[in-house]
């Protein structure tokens, strides 16, 4: 099984000293519901806050904290890991029981993944070899400009608004997972569309994503 992962280490630049981390981060609970990837994926995703937060300082000294804590939302949501993981094609990785085919991996297992990855690049080596992992995979990201991310919801409203005078529809659908790290899921619509779907650790992120993905569904990103 542990050679299998060697063309995933090469992919990523790091080397497993202990593998069995680079292993747990990859096994799903159906497969083990005890040494499975929930506790690396609750490690990797304070990982990976604590770097961009701090990447979003340096990047942006004169920002306003309120800019700053959307642009960071934009950059550690559960959609940018899902990107991250399927660029990195770690689903082909993915340990899953045998009562789940491939194709039932989910795009949440996907971004699961990608954060337990983290946390098990951290507890085999340091933070700066989980620095190294993070900025060299969200370095695009964060150079760019995340006004469309940011500002979803009011493009929404003000397309909406200009075009049927009426305000996007918003409905909490679900709210899951324990309560230090909750997932959010929210639809939105408009007068001509039917809902549209996301996930957030918190409903306004939540909603943030709905809109995005409504906005590209529209063509108007």
């Amino acid at each position: 099984m542990k050679s299998k992962f060697k063309n995933l280490e090469n992919r990523i630049n790091y080397v497993f000293k202990n593998k069995v981390f680079l292993i747990t981060a990859f096994t799903h609970k159906s497969s083990d519901s005890e040494n499975n990837y929930e506790r690396l994926e609750f490690l990797g995703d304070r990982v990976l806050g604590i770097v961009i937060s701090k990447k979003l300082l340096e990047l942006y000294p004169n920002e306003k904290v309120g800019s700053l804590d959307k642009k960071f939302a934009s950059l550690v949501n559960k959609n940018m890991c899902l990107e991250i993981g399927k660029k990195l094609k770690i689903d082909n990785f993915i340990n899953i029981g045998k009562d789940k085919s491939r194709k039932q991996i989910e795009n949440k297992i996907i971004s699961d993944c990608c954060e337990a990855l983290i946390g098990a690049i951290f507890l085999d080596s340091n933070l700066d070899q989980a620095k190294k992992f993070i900025l060299n995979n969200w370095s695009t990201y964060l150079k760019s400009s995340f006004d469309n991310v940011v500002d979803a919801k009011t493009k929404l409203q003000e397309y909406s608004l200009k075009k049927f005078k009426t305000l996007p529809s918003y409905k909490l659908i679900s709210n899951t997972g324990p309560r230090h790290k909750p997932t959010f899921k929210v639809g939105v619509k408009i007068s001509n569309t039917n809902y549209i779907f996301s996930t957030g650790s918190s409903k306004q992120k939540a909603e943030q994503s709905a809109a995005n993905e409504l906005l590209k569904s529209l063509n108007k990103k």
